[in-house]
């Protein structure tokens, strides 16, 4: 029992990072973060890979949306640097950055905004990547996605592990008070 008000409360603390309305806001900053060959912009981006974002950092996003519909994707840098949006369905992997992407956009319209609009499938999680132009643009960003149905941030693993391992020090924390409380 104790498993599955773990689990509910899991679920409940996930599906209140869902925007209402069709609409989240992802924000973050690409400084620092891991290295990649990017693709060139496309729908869907081809072969080969950019000659001058050979080592750029990005970041990622992962959600899922209970609509089908066409949703638009805005990607706007803080700070003038050149960025680069990238979608990708059910698995995003740098190495292959060719495998399961959807879309890519560079300027949208100018330099340092970037997006598209695309249909999503319900139930599928995607993989919102932003990054940079060339090996030497990375920086903050907002990232915004609108669409027909409610959009939801998906924890990676390493949240669900943290958030598991939290509620068990809480309930840990209770069953240590209400012992004291039982003898003292």
């Amino acid at each position: 029992m104790k498993t599955s008000l773990l689990l509910a409360a899991a679920l409940a603390t996930v599906s209140a990072s869902a925007a209402s309305a069709g609409t989240i806001v992802f924000t973050g900053n690409t400084s620092g973060g891991p290295l990649w060959n990017r693709p060139v912009q496309g729908n869907p981006p081809t072969p080969p890979a950019s000659t001058v974002g050979t080592a750029v950092n990005y970041r990622f996003h992962q959600f899922a949306v209970d609509a089908n519909g066409a949703y638009s994707f805005q990607t706007t840098a803080t700070g003038g640097w050149d960025n680069y949006t990238f979608l990708y369905a059910n698995a995003f992997n740098p190495l292959t950055p060719f495998a399961n992407i959807i879309v890519g956009n560079d300027d949208n319209p100018f330099i340092g905004v970037s997006g598209f609009t695309t249909n999503l499938t319900a139930g599928t999680t995607y993989f919102l990547v932003v990054t940079g132009f060339d090996n030497g643009n990375a920086g903050a960003y907002s990232a915004e996605i609108r669409g027909p149905g409610n959009i939801a941030a998906v924890p990676e693993p390493e949240s669900w592990a943290l958030m598991i391992a939290g509620f068990a020090a809480a309930g840990g924390a209770l069953r240590i008070r209400r012992s004291r409380i039982a003898y003292a």
